[in-house]
């Protein structure tokens, strides 16, 4: 028979396959209050530490927009956003304060076409619930998209 040691094994692995393309849900209400309520609420993972500090290091000016907020507010906020920072080949090379110039972000996207980006549904490639269904929770997973217009990605 199995062991007990061998089966937590396989479960981990399950686990660890069942959540690649994953990563921990934005789940700061205070985040979710001042950032989300405005744009899709990027998982802290998804940039590293120096660009979230770019990020809210000048929110007077947040791409075209004002969304500053108090000295204590954008100081916790900054604070969630470095202790939940992503590393790894998600950030790699990716010193902006956007994801989609990071390298690993326009690999994994190189071969969706520019005119499903562009439709109304979908409108940015920045614009991640449209086509990642699970996007809002953490998982990116190629099984959730469903590109509008287009259908599942396979």
């Amino acid at each position: 028979g199995i062991n007990m040691k061998k089966l937590l094994l396989l479960i981990a692995l399950g686990l660890s396959f069942a959540f690649a393309g994953s990563v921990a849900p934005a789940d700061n209400a205070q985040y979710q209050k001042e950032c989300a309520s405005c744009h899709f609420g990027y998982q802290p993972a998804l940039l590293g530490k120096a660009s979230w500090e770019k990020v809210m290091g000048n929110l007077s000016d947040h791409f075209g927009t004002d969304a500053s907020l108090s000295k204590v507010e954008s100081e916790q906020i900054l604070n969630y956003l470095v202790t939940h920072a992503g590393s790894g080949k998600m950030t790699a090379n990716n010193s902006t304060m956007q994801i989609t110039k990071s390298p690993y972000f326009i690999k994994e996207h190189r071969k969706i076409s520019a005119n499903l980006i562009a439709q109304k549904e979908v409108n940015s490639i920045a614009n991640c619930l449209a086509c990642h269904t699970t996007a809002d929770k953490g998982n990116y997973s190629e099984r959730a998209i469903v590109i509008p217009n287009y259908g599942r990605w396979e």
